[in-house]
């Protein structure tokens, strides 16, 4: 376990703020390019926040440990999304496991309660706000329960495999230094995902641009969705009325009997 987070360490390290970001909106696009196995739309449509950690390198032997910096963006009153926030993740255990292995991790706020637990900083799943796994698929069936399952809902992508992932027990926090690589100086979470700073010179807007994409493309997907399948077929349109043809006039009649030959007249 040890070994694991002194590499993961170093290679976050030699890693940009910038670069990350991107990492972020690759993995995104990735799984939005296959919807009917990745983040239901209603999921997508519904979330207050999304936060991506590519490369979350997991480890140990029957006690878990875990490590990864990422991104995360917050939707505002009218629509659009916050610039990114980097943010890093640590401790925690993934299950019973033996060995280290990297997975994407995708983290969908799904409530006021979550958002709040993400602004202050530097929270802990598990106690300050519940996590759950996610379901997966293009819609999300039978009822509504996952709206009041938990704060946040979780997803892994590892060797080509995208599902549900619990990650109760760790600790999200600001990733200070990325941030002042990014924005060139330090500014709290707060004021990044409340929408209160512009977009980073030095990266990031890869990232929001696949999560803006992300939600049209869900709410695209709802839409052409409640289309009838096969709608039943229109009316045709009454044909047009057939103008008659215009009568032409009677010639007038020929006479065909000879003129008479005019009469001579009477010899004297």
């Amino acid at each position: 376990m040890t070994c694991v987070l002194l590499a993961s360490s170093f290679t976050f390290a030699s890693e940009s703020a910038a670069s990350r970001a991107e990492a972020a909106a690759t993995v995104l696009n990735e799984i939005m390019a296959a919807p009917d196995n990745g983040i239901p739309v209603e999921i997508l449509d519904s979330a207050k926040c999304v936060a991506v950690v590519p490369s979350l390198l997991k480890g140990g032997f029957v006690v878990g440990a875990s490590h990864g910096r990422g991104m995360a963006t917050c939707k505002l009153s009218n629509g659009s999304w916050t610039p990114p926030a980097p943010l890093t993740m640590t401790g925690g255990s993934l299950g019973f496991q033996i060995g280290g292995q990297a997975v994407d991790l995708v983290m969908m706020i799904m409530n006021d309660r979550g958002l709040q637990a993400l602004l202050t900083n530097k929270f802990k799943i598990g106690a300050d706000a519940s996590a759950a796994a996610g379901p997966v698929g293009r819609h999300v069936e039978g009822s509504t329960d996952w709206k009041l399952k938990a704060e946040v809902l979780t997803y892994s992508r590892a060797r080509g495999l995208f599902a549900g992932i619990t990650i109760n027990g760790s600790t999200i926090s600001q990733d200070e230094d990325a941030t002042r690589e990014l924005y060139g100086k330090f500014v709290p979470f707060k004021t990044i995902l409340t929408g209160a700073t512009d977009m980073p010179r030095g990266g990031g807007e890869p990232f929001v641009a696949a999560v803006r994409k992300a939600v049209a493309t869900a709410n695209n997907s709802g839409n052409a969705s409640s289309t009838p399948v096969n709608p039943p077929p229109r009316t045709p349109p009454p044909a047009p009325a057939m103008t008659p043809a215009p009568v032409s006039a009677p010639m007038p009649a020929t006479d065909s009997t000879p003129a008479a030959s005019p009469t001579p007249p009477p010899t004297l």
